[in-house]
């Protein structure tokens, strides 16, 4: 079959396929449905309205106003494309790689390239959806406060889809290239020493600098000097984002022949490697993925420890050994307070994650952005000088914690079910049961996010200088938060599986995960804003440690309400589908 055919072949079943699965939501709860359609135009105005009152707020500095807009794009578009280069290379690895499609059509008469043009096209679409759904209300409520011209938008929409042109080609590249060497011990070296080098550049770079009152007060613009100084990497001109904010800034201040150099040189570099990309790495893609698929597992990698094992059992017979079934299960089996049936799905559980290098390399990936969160919070101590600006970072604090366990929640907990696959039916026939499979991964979940979370939220408040009562505070209500949304993820998980799907990325990208994300931040923002107000420390005690105990009480009461309905609702309507499996 020859590639032309067998793209538009491909293209033509998959766009069949997400027709019926558009069709098919008219057979879900149109409650739901309504649910998330409120969500979605509510996030698209309220996002409009602060892009908008910022901008405007911006603007309203004198002489500084248009500098400070004009560095803030460049810096998004920047760490945008940052994100946006991370998640093409996740998800193009997964799709690739870990994919039953991509392996059913590399069997069949298809072209190695015909295979990875589609799936380059699939991986940029899916990792690229967010950064759009992002960046849409920005750059309406930018065109709005500067009063462009109509054509204004129409060009943003052609820059916007050139622009993600780059980071997936490169993506796509950099995965075959991970694919191809990441067993080669040289390839290892390199890269780990590449990215301590990059990390200890970074901290160098953006070391904090001590400003003094004195400074602050006498030399404005030359503090303000200082510290632009440090984001004029963002305007470095052969970065892409450069390109796109340039094209941006000039078209909406009418300089249309400026702004078309900008979108000539990113379309030129787009339809480049973009078509460098998807012409020659297909027998590249086809190699790395005989390579990855002939590669032995991670785990047969540590024999050496299996024969230290033997070598000690036979020099002290009597001694504790690990057994002959592998290190994980010896470690559960310690003790023996974890039963046999509990052993064997919570091993197998820990080695399917294992096994997915995609599933631990985005939990790095997680796992960096908060010690770097961690590691730039406590500038804000530096504010902190009136009791109202320590109840806003310490509820802000409260809600960033909160929805870094969202998105820990959505993305690792929430597919837990569906990825049981069609082999569900073998632990529903096992004596534990799929009811009891289904408290088991909440309670894991729960134990594993509940540290995660309330460390969290420890080292936060700790480096902010709260004290120990409101320390205290801010953790029992990030511990409640953590029960309700791993109850969430696990109950909608049971409510709306996708046991065809291997793909956690496109498991949690279906109906059931975005109505888990819309109900998370939903309960997030309604939880942080009802404790904001009526609680002590919040804002309507003005910061002080005088607050009403009666309205205290009250929204506690209330709080907690919320919660239960939020997490045992949904907990137990999954439960109540799991028990009616038909297996």
């Amino acid at each position: 079959m020859e590639g032309s055919s067998a793209f538009m072949l491909i293209l033509r079943a998959n766009a069949l396929g997400a027709w019926r699965r558009w069709v098919a939501l008219k057979d879900q709860s149109w409650m739901l449905l309504g649910l998330v359609f409120v969500f979605l135009c509510g996030y698209v105005l309220l996002a409009f309205s602060m892009f908008q009152f910022g901008l405007r707020f911006l603007q309203r500095f004198p002489g500084l106003g248009g500098l400070l807009v004009e560095r803030l794009l460049f810096l998004l578009f920047a760490f945008l494309f940052g994100l946006l280069l991370l998640s093409n290379l996740v998800i193009s690895y997964t799709n690739l790689f870990r994919n039953r499609e991509t392996a059913f059509l590399l069997t069949a008469p298809v072209p190695a390239g015909t295979v990875f043009q589609w799936k380059l096209v699939e991986s940029t679409l899916l990792a690229s959806w967010a950064f759009l759904f992002l960046i849409a209300p920005l750059l309406a409520a930018y065109g709005l406060v500067n009063g462009v011209a109509w054509h204004f938008y129409p060009a943003v929409v052609v820059l916007v889809g050139l622009f993600i042109i780059l980071p997936g080609a490169a993506g796509a590249g950099l995965a075959i290239l991970l694919a191809r060497f990441l067993d080669r011990r040289a390839f290892q070296i390199v890269l780990i020493s590449a990215l301590l080098i990059g990390l200890g550049f970074l901290a160098f770079r953006f070391r904090p600098e001590v400003v003094s009152d004195e400074e602050l007060e006498t030399r404005v613009l030359a503090v303000i000097d200082r510290l632009l100084d440090r984001t004029r990497f963002s305007q470095f001109p052969f970065l892409p984002s450069y390109w796109l904010s340039s094209s941006v800034q000039l078209w909406a201040e009418g300089a249309i022949r400026a702004a078309g150099f900008f979108v000539l040189v990113l379309l030129s570099h787009s339809l480049f490697f973009g078509m460098l990309v998807a012409t020659r790495l297909g027998n590249a893609f086809y190699d790395a993925s005989s390579q990855v698929h002939s590669r032995g597992s991670l785990l047969s990698r540590w024999e050496w420890f299996q024969r230290w094992e033997q070598r000690r059992r036979r020099v002290n017979p009597n001694g504790f050994h690990f057994r002959s079934r592998g290190v994980l299960d010896a470690l559960l089996a310690m003790g023996g307070w974890i039963p046999s049936d509990v052993q064997a799905l919570v091993s197998k559980d820990l080695r399917v994650f294992w096994r997915d290098t995609t599933q631990w390399g985005q939990t790095l990936m997680l796992f960096g952005l908060l010690a770097v969160y961690l590691v730039n919070i406590r500038h804000f101590t530096r504010q902190l000088d009136s009791p109202f600006w320590i109840s806003v970072v310490g509820y802000l604090n409260l809600g960033a914690c909160a929805l870094n366990l969202a998105t820990l929640t959505t993305r690792f907990v929430f597919p837990q079910f569906s990825l049981e696959g069609r082999r569900v039916w073998v632990v529903g026939l096992a004596p534990l049961g799929l009811v009891r499979v289904v408290w088991l991964k909440f309670w894991c979940a729960t134990m594993g996010t509940m540290g995660v979370t309330v460390g969290l939220t420890l080292v936060s408040c700790t480096m902010l200088k709260l004290g120990a009562a409101r320390t205290v505070f801010f953790c029992v209500a990030i511990a409640v938060m953590t029960l309700v949304l791993n109850s969430l993820a696990v109950g909608l998980g049971s409510l709306y599986p996708d046991f065809k799907e291997t793909n956690p990325s496109k498991i949690v990208s279906g109906f059931g995960g975005t109505l888990c994300l819309v109900i998370s931040f939903a309960y997030i923002a309604g939880s942080v804003g009802l404790l904001a107000v009526g609680t002590p420390w919040g804002w309507g005690s003005s910061g002080t440690d005088e607050f009403d105990a009666g309205r205290a009480m009250f929204v506690w009461t209330l709080f907690l309400l919320i919660s239960v309905l939020a997490g045992w609702l949904p907990l137990r309507l999954g439960l109540r589908r799991v028990e009616s499996v038909e297996l």
